[in-house]
């Protein structure tokens, strides 16, 4: 029997931590030019949490431009190794790659087998969007539209990948900010006097499989991911609020039969199928724009979301919208940037799969030239990054005990069965930008992920001359 895949968000505890929502302070690397956003925190109380309550006190922000000079002196290599060597041959961290390099210069100033490929879990997602932002505009959008079909009485709705709509009554919250919503479209196909008696749904923009290699079924009614198809409602979650909600079977069909209720159609008479050629619209929405679908999936690790958009990615290259064609979008995307792919094999785009393969020298160096002038369009990518101890799914972590990174370290988790990794970067002592991508492989999470973390924590603190 096939082990289950603990996914990228799900194995984390629900934070019992009251952890204030921080807003970041721009540090300036003067040598680059650039900017990455960062924490300037303080903590209310000890770091410790109390030991008569359960709750640590939560990290507060004290927002400020805070400038790093020209002065400011990277960690020599030496020292940092002397700094990390007890710390990456503990046990925990099982078998272990990773690489820290200086934001400014690039350099890397210590690594341990960076050309290792190591299961990268959901730290994958970090060259999903980058090759989005390489690859497509910020504002770029997925329109779904609805057409008339083949007899009256028939609409089609012509999907195009966006499983962010949401059958939410208008007004009400739904999972994706911005999402587009049902009764934008019932209102629209209303008012167009077409009449309506059956839906078909055109999934015709993607093709072959729906699961990928090294994904497992059980993982769909778990929460972790879902079909994938190129429509869906609140990303196949069967309770629109909840992350980790158990998923569709057949999200295309679950779109359209929503579709139905709301224009008093029966959802039985819901059927996959195709749009005629140049048919008549009735009908369109669209998603809210890539950057913040972009901020949503790094955020929460949405895996349902890396996947649509490595087929957005494709769609945009004319590769095929499929998971090898996402994946050879996304490869040559980074390719053409220069990048340097030698032992990266992915089978998604999302990194569920256990059967995914990245160098940690890789990760750390997107991350290094995102904060360089190498790539200014990657620049965004730095505040997608959960902030340690406050937001997304770094939000329990650093919140007790271990306090050092807490608004410090700014990182994508990964996180799977036996894989755990931490791609990020941490403004140290002195005022210096590292970027690092730490990689543990054959541990379980709740033994490798404190080792990681407590790596991460010492770059903060390593001055390490």
């Amino acid at each position: 029997m096939a082990k289950r895949i603990l996914g990228p968000t799900a194995r984390r505890k629900r934070a019992r931590t009251r952890i204030l929502l921080v807003l970041g302070a721009v540090v300036l690397l003067a040598g680059a030019g650039t900017a990455v956003a960062a924490i300037v925190p303080h903590t209310v109380g000890n770091d410790a949490p109390s030991p008569t309550g359960p709750e640590p006190e939560p990290v507060m922000p004290a927002p400020a431009i805070a400038a790093v000079p020209d002065t400011a002196t990277a960690p020599s290599a030496s020292g940092l190794a002397a700094a990390l060597a007890p710390l990456v041959r503990v046990p925990a961290l099982g078998s272990f790659t990773g690489s820290v390099a200086d934001a400014v210069t690039g350099q890397v100033l210590w690594s341990s087998s960076p050309d290792t490929p190591m299961t990268p879990a959901s730290t994958t997602k970090v060259l999903t969007a980058s090759a989005a932002m390489l690859a497509l505009s910020p504002e770029h959008r997925v329109t779904t539209r609805v057409v008339k079909g083949q007899t009256d009485g028939e609409i089609v709705v012509v999907a195009a990948g966006d499983p962010t709509i949401t059958a939410r009554p208008t007004g009400s919250p739904s999972f994706y900010s911005g999402s587009a919503r049902i009764d934008d479209l019932v209102e629209q196909i209303t008012k167009s006097g077409a009449p309506v008696d059956r839906i078909v749904v055109d999934t015709s923009i993607y093709s072959g499989p729906t699961m990928a290699q090294g994904w497992f079924e059980p993982d769909v009614a778990a929460g972790y991911i879902t079909p994938i198809e190129p429509i869906m409602i609140d990303g196949g979650r069967s309770d629109p609020l909840e992350d980790e909600s158990p998923r569709s079977a057949e999200p295309a069909l679950d779109a359209g039969r929503a579709l139905a209720r709301g224009l008093g159609i029966d959802p039985a008479l819901v059927s996959i199928g195709t749009a005629p050629e140049g048919a008549d619209q009735v009908g369109s929405v669209q998603s809210a724009p890539l950057r913040d679908r972009l901020g949503q999936m790094m955020g929460r690790s949405d895996n349902v979301l890396a996947e649509a958009i490595g087929r957005e990615i494709a769609v945009e290259t004319n590769t095929q919208a499929s998971f090898t064609g996402a994946v050879d979008a996304v490869g040559q995307t980074l390719f053409a940037a220069g990048y340097d792919l030698g032992g990266m094999k992915l089978h998604d785009t999302s990194g569920l799969s256990v059967d995914d393969e990245i160098p940690a020298r890789l990760l750390d160096a997107v991350l290094t030239s995102a904060t360089s002038s190498q790539h200014p369009e990657l620049r965004p990518i730095l505040d997608y990054l959960p902030v340690a101890g406050s937001t997304g799914t770094l939000s329990d972590r650093y919140a007790s005990n271990d306090r050092v990174g807490a608004g410090w370290v700014r990182a994508k988790t990964g996180t799977l069965s036996t894989a755990s990794a931490l791609v990020g970067y941490v403004v140290d002592v002195d005022g210096r930008a590292l970027t690092f991508a730490l990689m543990s492989n054959d541990r379980p999470p709740e033994v490798s992920r404190p080792a990681l973390d407590a790596v991460a924590s010492t770059l903060r603190l390593c001055g390490c001359r």
